[in-house]
């Protein structure tokens, strides 16, 4: 049984969305964060493979994103726009970034995810993350710019491989 780990995945993506807007109107904006989920998605659930994991993080929460803020700009936060950030996951967001920019290591971190609890009776397609198709790419130029995101990935990208590099997330 999976725990629910929405309020992460959507204020992770909401925050890699703000940072690192879509290019274009509605539609680049509806495919950037359509890449942006997938990519917090998988981030997330390698990040708490099981059930235990996930209901710890959903209890204590993970962190917010004081520190992401920080790279990014030296203003605060608007307070009204406060709340949300708590559910930020720093390395989440880290890793989301990693796989955005490198399709190979998404490929690989998607592939990791067959046997987790997560995965477990749940039809989840990546391919906007692992295959993105012409519009995906034009929709999100600074989503999926390694150069731009180098700040972000760089903060755990490490912890990232040596995870993929480890045996597949099984379920428990």
């Amino acid at each position: 049984m999976s725990v629910d780990l929405s309020s992460v995945i959507a204020a992770t993506a909401q925050w890699l969305l703000r940072a690192y807007p879509a290019n274009g109107g509605p539609f680049s904006r509806a495919l950037a964060e359509a890449q942006a989920r997938q990519a917090t998605t998988v981030a997330a659930w390698l990040r708490y493979p099981t059930s235990v994991d996930a209901a710890l993080v959903s209890l204590v929460g993970p962190g917010g994103s004081g520190r992401l803020d920080w790279l990014m700009t030296s203003d605060e936060p608007d307070i009204d726009d406060h709340a949300w950030r708590t559910w930020v996951d720093e390395v989440v967001a880290s890793w989301a970034a990693c796989l955005l920019t490198d399709p190979a290591l998404a490929e690989l971190a998607v592939t990791a995810l067959s046997g987790s609890d997560h995965a477990a009776g749940t039809p989840a397609d990546f391919r906007r993350l692992t295959s993105p198709g012409e519009q995906d790419l034009s929709a999100a130029p600074l989503l999926r710019h390694p150069d731009l995101l180098t700040s972000v990935t760089e903060l755990y990208r490490e912890d990232l491989v040596q995870r993929l590099e480890a045996d597949p997330v099984e379920a428990a």
